[in-house]
């Protein structure tokens, strides 16, 4: 299964697009901001992901600068 997210300008195109993807078969889901500001996190997350372990202590003082 592939996922795609698409962003347009007009609302129109965007209504248009996702009647043709339900017409071709698709399952199309509008995300709300959050949803898509959750989805640039986790992207944002995976892609400076070191895989090292940091304490709790060392989290604590760097929110604290």
């Amino acid at each position: 299964m592939s996922t795609i997210v698409i962003e347009g300008k007009s609302a129109a195109n965007m209504e248009l697009i996702m009647q043709l993807a339900k017409k071709l078969g698709a399952r199309v889901k509008k995300l709300s901001v959050i949803e898509k500001e959750d989805l640039a996190l986790g992207t944002l997350m995976n892609e400076v992901k070191t895989g090292k372990k940091v304490s709790k202590a060392t989290i604590l003082r760097k929110l604290k600068c």
